[in-house]
């Protein structure tokens, strides 16, 4: 049998890597957080220049010097950019602020697709993002999307930051999220968009435990089906 591939895309802080990492762990896949490999591209392109600034001509042109990796850590996947652990400082507002202009460029997403595919040659993955079951695996054997109102997601990633000390306002929280779902859905290559056969769950006003129960419920159905 072909190696199995679910898809979860959907806008940024619906949950995805939280329900993607559940539904790995529980069917004995492998997660694949294809959202940490654009931010360490995106932080790579940061440290190049002194001031902060990225210079998309100068980072397109240095993709063949980045390496990422990922390990198992005690509580949660580690994200290693050539060979430094990167796992928190990627979520660092000047990284949430420059990924989406980032993951617009083709080479980029190019770059990063083909890092995926070698990844899907010998494993059943989960895999998070926003054009997984577009683009990067469309013939994935489950798809979904999750969609939620742009306050609910700016609280959730307002108090994921305060978590790991990251001091930025509500209000910042929220103009940085609505930012980005306009440069995700307006981009030229690969926008953010809902495939045909994707289930859409709106999580505005489920807990965590309801959305993975229908995640998962929807995924045995799937396999039941594909062992008829």
């Amino acid at each position: 049998m072909d190696k199995l591939i679910i898809a979860i895309d959907g806008y940024s802080a619906t949950g995805k890597s939280t329900h993607a990492k559940a539904l790995a762990k529980k069917l004995n896949f492998t997660y694949v957080d294809t959202g940490a490999m654009y931010r360490a591209v995106t932080l790579f392109g940061l440290n190049q220049n002194p001031k902060n600034i990225i210079d998309l001509r100068l980072l397109n042109n240095s993709l063949n010097q980045i390496k990422i990796h990922f390990e198992e850590g005690d509580e949660e996947q580690q994200t290693f950019l050539n060979n430094e652990n990167v796992t928190k400082v990627i979520r660092d507002p000047r990284v949430n602020k420059n990924v989406s202009r980032v993951a617009a460029q083709k080479p980029i997403r190019s770059f990063l697709n083909d890092q995926q595919h070698l990844l899907a040659l010998d494993k059943n993955l989960v895999m998070d993002g926003r054009d997984i079951g577009t683009v990067v695996f469309p013939n994935s054997f489950c798809k979904f999307f999750l969609i939620a109102n742009p306050e609910v997601r700016a609280k959730r990633r307002y108090l994921e930051q305060l978590e790991v000390g990251l001091e930025e306002s509500l209000e910042e929280v929220l103009q940085n999220i609505n930012s980005r779902d306009n440069q995700d859905e307006s981009r030229v290559t690969s926008p953010l968009q809902k495939a045909n056969d994707a289930i859409e769950i709106d999580v505005s006003n489920l807990n965590i435990n309801r959305v993975f129960n229908m995640l998962y419920n929807q995924v045995l159905k799937k396999l039941e089906s594909i062992k008829k």
